[in-house]
């Protein structure tokens, strides 16, 4: 049984695109900012990095860092099959871990902005995945209820988001199965 939805909303990278970014190059260049300033970055992932670089008052030099890469992989991404399946008879949003300026670059270069109608990336608001906000304001953007909503995503992340935010969730395989 098919269960429609007022809206849907995807994750971008993983899900309707693959950013072309090498996250390694960008942990270790993100890295080299704050350990330029003395702090040892040793075994942190990228996620550990932001973090620490918020405490240490260095978040908008690491996000530079990382916004620069997001941008040039958006500019030379490749589109995912869930991609074809827009446009929807339902609004669309994107809510993504990635920039905003980096997904509407993706969007754009694979001509799914039209599609869209409300986009929240990492720094559209003061939250990221998995606090539900992001999800809550693209869901606000398109005018739907969260329990009308349907997140499709890549990651644990994702379903995590969707837990918390209170919407249904389905997972990119299941959709392309589905």
């Amino acid at each position: 049984m098919t269960v429609e939805y007022d809206a849907l909303v995807y994750d971008l990278d993983g899900t309707l695109v693959e950013l072309d970014v090498d996250w390694d190059e960008v942990t270790a260049e993100a890295g080299a900012v704050l350990s330029a300033r003395g702090v040892d970055t040793d075994g942190m992932n990228l996620w550990d990095v932001l973090e620490t670089a918020e405490e240490k008052g260095l978040r908008r030099k690491v996000e530079s860092v990382i916004e620069d890469h997001e941008r040039e992989g958006a500019r030379t991404s490749t589109r995912l099959p869930l991609a074809d399946a827009l446009p929807h008879d339902v609004p669309v949003g994107v809510c993504s871990l990635n920039a905003e300026a980096a997904c509407r670059i993706a969007l754009e270069v694979h001509g799914l902005d039209g599609h869209v109608g409300a986009l929240v990336g990492r720094d559209t608001v003061d939250a990221h995945k998995p606090d539900p906000e992001p999800l809550l304001a693209v869901i606000r953007g398109l005018g739907t209820q969260p329990g009308q909503t349907l997140f499709v995503g890549d990651t644990q992340r994702d379903r995590r988001t969707a837990q918390l935010a209170g919407v249904p969730f389905q997972g990119v395989a299941d959709r392309l199965d589905g």
